[in-house]
């Protein structure tokens, strides 16, 4: 594959507000199972990263009776500059949450679920027993049903990451957000080195991992391609590779919209690094079409296919 003549987004860091491309229209949250989902979430009392992370795809995503449930409240201990989940005091914990998690999970129907949760650094085992919790829970009402979580990285406490590993779900998500270099701008409270490790750790508890690069912050082509091979010599399966969208003025500007064919470059790129599953485009989060993802060698076979068919 020839290469792309991809910007060194670095060079072009600047407040000014990008202008949004068609590229990343998205369509309106209609339709009958639409109104079932926002239903249940209401009812339940549910936080869901779709409506704390202003995700471009919920409209898709519970359109099809799909939601990506937030545990521990909705309000985290971090501030990091991408995010728009509130931060401040988190409420008591609610242990009574798992439960209702799952019974909405049973009355959705759904074959896989996401569960992800804010920062709960005020804690000492930082939220992790809930998250357990909620895992048993979600298997004794629905056997069935597989499981993503998307996990903080619980400040390096490697005892509350075991909690996790204990309850073993199908998949175990932690984002790495961004490049090395741009990780302390970013990521405020957090360490790209102590990412990286929990995706090792992970794996070698024998979890399928996963872990989530934002575009179009400032990194560089050479510093993504370096961000990606660490992840991948840390055992990381699935990668997902999508736009960074400012959520509100507040908030990290975009640098730059980075075009589809650029993210198609990067999708090529970690095939021939070793990942088993990537996911990349403008609208891509990490918990789109996360159900593909639970199968080992599904992306990959594809991937292989598509190769050969050219």
């Amino acid at each position: 594959m020839q290469e792309l003549p991809i910007i060194n987004s670095a060079e072009n860091n600047t407040e000014t507000r990008v202008k949004k491309p068609n590229w990343l229209r998205v369509k309106l949250p209609i339709g009958e199972e639409y109104r079932h989902v926002r239903s249940l979430v209401d009812t339940h009392k549910l936080h869901t990263i779709c409506e704390s992370g202003n995700c471009p795809n919920m409209g898709e995503c519970w359109g099809e009776g799909t939601a990506t449930f937030m545990i521990l409240g909705n309000i985290c201990t971090r501030s990091c500059g991408f995010c728009a989940v509130a931060t401040g005091r988190p409420e008591p914990v609610d242990w009574d949450e798992p439960q209702r998690v799952a019974e909405a999970i049973y009355l959705m129907k759904v074959k896989h679920a996401v569960i992800t949760s804010v920062d709960r650094d005020e804690l000492k085992d930082g939220g992790s027993t809930i998250w357990a919790n909620t895992i048993k829970a979600v298997r004794a009402l629905n056997p069935e049903t597989t499981l993503e979580t998307l996990i903080p990285d619980f400040r390096g406490q490697w005892e509350n990451l075991e909690r996790i590993i204990e309850v073993a779900p199908e998949v175990v998500s932690h984002n790495l957000e961004t490049t090395e270099n741009l990780t302390r701008k970013v990521r405020i409270q957090a360490k790209y080195h102590r990412s990286l490790e929990v995706i090792r750790r992970l794996k070698d508890g024998g979890m399928r991992t996963k872990s989530g690069i934002m575009l179009g912050l400032g990194e560089t082509k050479e510093e993504l391609l370096e961000a990606m091979h660490a992840l991948q010599e840390n055992g990381c399966d699935v990668l997902t590779l999508g736009q960074y969208l400012q959520p509100t003025p507040k908030h990290l500007p975009v640098v730059r919209f980075v075009h589809p064919d650029e993210f198609a470059y990067f999708r090529e790129e970690g095939y021939k690094m070793g990942f088993d599953y990537v996911e990349s485009g403008p609208l891509v989060r990490s918990s789109y079409h996360s159900d593909r993802h639970v199968i080992p060698g599904k992306g990959r076979g594809d991937w292989q296919r598509s190769k050969q068919a050219v």
